[in-house]
């Protein structure tokens, strides 16, 4: 197998992705953007032009990136939508620090642990009325907007508001992933009704490239919202509508689920690499795993190994096997487990299971270093920064695919599945609770030096993001790329590490390393003698958007080939 492997990658033709450019890196796909006032980069390039419209009026930040996210919504519904969960990392230049937010939803009340066992279950169904857990995105945007927006909250909407009745073409990448998820979700109440097209044989279909998409349901409910403020998602008839949706179907969600919901503002934890302030958001987001990477890097001369070498993937898929041993033992929701955060990120403990890493043999199985007491996912990310120097990072997501598949009836978006990430075994920190948030793999980065902001960022994309935040670091810090160039650059994915959701078994034979085409066949050859199973696979390794500040003044923007998106800034 592993030969079949290898054979694949030394068949693969390197080439130059920007096509004999004069400049950069040949794997970059375009020169990187600078603007003198305000910048924004998101996965779509109309979401990109609202967020940018949105400044221009007068918004802040804040106020763009809802505006932003609320088009995605519309646009890339393949990846997040009000029906999910939305976590974000606020600079504001007035108080001179960083500010999180935990936008994240709980478990049904009235669904049990002992539900799950009564009819047999072993881990949560990716589909349809069980692994649906409350939206925490609209309190998100209402909360952010308290704090940091400028412009009325109906002012942010009334972009996707448009586009929603007056239709936008599909981008390409969207369409695909819109098809791949047809065969699968329609089945669930609601979904083809509203998120299919008819073709000539009146077959319902996905929208294809370039197909004009109207939501006229969503906008009914951005509308709203924009008049009605959080509580009329929350308490009002959106949330009646959904209560007897979920009643007629076989679900738990429920009013009083929805009118109890609350996210909360949290303190960003970090870590020092090399000099530069790396922040992530603590559990139940796995956002510390990329600093627990990172720190267990920090020892090694990454930079006169080089990139690409055998000794730079095979060090960055050892520390990701520690971490996410880590991962999968002890990240879960607080309310419920106290994750030791600070010594996970601290220096001694990182130098401690830093012992376990070989130079020459990869690890089959690995422990977790701190005992309990007690995959592919879709998402956007965002970033935008105003001409007052606020930064916002922002990851919103339905989890897997488009969600859950169930779509409430007029209402014009799909219920995340997030709770497929919960465990259905006593005794883990995160088994299924009632009112439980289930771990998270959606998570927003930024990086500050000597206090001062210097890069937001995310990679989006299940269990790549913390493995792509860490791997962004190293090609800035370590490898000397500017910011387009680190998000181009080839990535290494690490798969088959032991799950946090319980739904593999504990990691025996060392996992998959996927290496994405532009690695040296030398590489791929060094990395099987060490013992790592090495293989291509298509489509895991995220999608990036970056801003970082400009020493010169204003900012400097980057947004990858691997989505649909676009940086742009005046």
């Amino acid at each position: 197998m592993r030969l079949l492997f290898a054979t694949a990658l030394l068949s693969l033709p390197i080439t130059a992705m920007c096509a004999d450019c004069i400049t950069g890196k040949p794997f970059a796909t375009r020169s990187e953007v600078y603007a003198p006032h305000a910048i924004a980069a998101t996965s779509h390039p109309l979401a990109t032009q609202i967020a940018l419209d949105v400044m221009k009026s007068g918004g802040s930040a804040v106020d763009a990136a809802i505006a932003a996210n609320a088009a995605l919504g519309l646009m890339e519904p393949t990846g997040n939508g009000i029906g999910g969960d939305l976590f974000a990392i606020v600079w504001d230049p007035k108080s001179k620090k960083l500010h999180g937010y935990n936008g994240s939803g709980r478990s049904p009340k009235s669904l049990t642990l002992a539900e799950f066992q009564r009819r047999g279950l072993k881990d949560v169904p990716p589909h349809g009325p069980l692994p649906v857990t409350v939206p925490g995105t609209v309190d998100a945007w209402f909360a952010l907007h308290e704090r940091f927006g400028r412009k009325p909250i109906a002012h942010d909407l009334a972009p996707a508001i448009r586009y929603a009745r007056e239709g936008h073409p599909v981008h390409e990448v969207i369409a695909y992933y819109w098809n791949r998820s047809v065969p699968a979700l329609s089945k669930w109440p609601g979904y083809a009704e509203q998120f299919t097209v008819a073709d000539a044989n009146g077959k319902r279909r996905a929208p294809r490239t370039g197909e004009m998409w109207k939501n006229p349901n969503l906008a009914n409910t951005l509308e709203k919202i924009a008049s009605g403020g959080r509580d009329a998602f929350y308490k009002g008839d959106i949330a009646r509508t959904i209560d007897a949706y979920f009643k007629a179907n076989g679900g738990f969600l429920s009013y009083d689920d929805l009118a109890a919901h609350h996210g909360e503002w949290v303190e960003p934890v970090s870590t020092n690499y090399r000099g530069v302030d790396v922040w992530e958001l603590p559990p139940n987001g796995q956002g510390i795993a990329a600093l627990q990477i990172l720190n267990l890097l920090e020892p090694y001369d990454l930079k006169s190994y080089g990139f690409g070498s055998p000794e730079h993937v095979h060090l960055f898929a050892e520390a990701k096997k520690l971490a996410f041993a880590d991962r999968a033992a002890s990240y879960a929701d607080p309310d419920f487990y106290k994750t030791p955060t600070a010594k996970l990120v601290s220096k001694p403990y990182a130098r401690e299971r830093g012992k376990l890493i070989s130079m020459d043999k990869a690890a089959s199985a690995v422990e977790p270093g701190v005992i309990p007491q007690l995959n592919e996912g879709d998402t956007i990310y965002l970033t935008v920064a105003d001409a007052d120097g606020m930064m916002v990072s922002l990851i919103q997501s339905n989890y897997r695919g488009m969600g859950s598949g169930m779509a409430p009836p007029g209402l014009g978006f799909i219920f995340q599945d997030r709770g497929e990430q919960f465990v259905l075994r006593d005794g883990h920190p995160n088994s299924y609770a009632p009112g439980k948030r289930p771990f998270h793999t959606i998570i927003p980065a930024f990086a500050t030096k000597d206090g001062k902001p210097w890069l937001s960022f995310g990679v989006m994309g299940g269990a790549m993001q913390p493995q792509g935040h860490a791997q962004i670091i190293m090609n800035l810090v370590d490898f000397g790329m500017n910011l387009q160039e680190a998000g181009d650059a080839p990535r290494i994915q690490h798969d088959g590490s032991t799950d946090p959701a319980g739904q593999a078994t504990a990691m025996s034979d060392g996992g998959e390393l996927d290496l994405e085409s532009g690695f040296p066949y030398e590489t791929v050859r060094a990395l099987m003698r060490k013992g790592h199973s090495v293989r291509f696979a298509d489509g895991p390794y995220g999608g990036y958007q970056a801003i970082m500040v400009n020493p010169n003044g204003g900012y400097i923007g980057a947004s990858e080939s691997r989505k649909d998106g676009q940086a742009a800034g005046y």
